[in-house]
């Protein structure tokens, strides 16, 4: 994979239902939620002065392992640009729709040059993000 992929998927649960369950489901993982409070864009974009329409209901959800992201980013700070990952909600025609931006292997290896490790690591952290996910569902 040279590039990157979305994955999409989507969930009858509501969003407050989907966010307590990916929380159970990351715990269980060692992976936290680390913006519970601030993941509602709207309420970003208030804060910041900016109105967003009625019924604007993006969240963007970031994900953290902390204890395998402090001791990577103590290995090599270089690596900090890929590591927030996101798990971006919205509602579409009564579902919760859910996406997340996951780079390919190749793509890191040519961003974080000589840290071959590294690829491996966050490829690990996606599938285990996905598997949150779908244990969400």
């Amino acid at each position: 994979m040279n590039s990157a992929i979305l994955y999409r998927t989507q969930t009858t649960k509501n969003l407050r239902e989907f966010v307590h369950a990916l929380a159970a489901a990351g715990q269980k993982r060692g992976f936290v939620i680390h913006n519970e409070s601030t993941m509602e864009m709207a309420h970003t974009f208030g804060k910041h002065g900016v109105k967003v329409g009625a019924g604007f209901d993006l969240h963007m959800i970031q994900i953290c392992k902390p204890e395998k992201a402090a001791a990577s980013l103590s290995q090599n700070p270089e690596r900090a640009a890929l590591m927030p990952k996101f798990i971006t909600t919205f509602t579409s025609n009564g579902m919760t729709e859910i996406r997340m931006l996951r780079y390919g292997r190749t793509m890191i290896e040519a961003l974080v040059e000589d840290d071959p490790e590294f690829a491996s690591s966050l490829e690990e952290s996606y599938n285990a993000i996905r598997s949150m996910i779908e244990e969400s569902l």
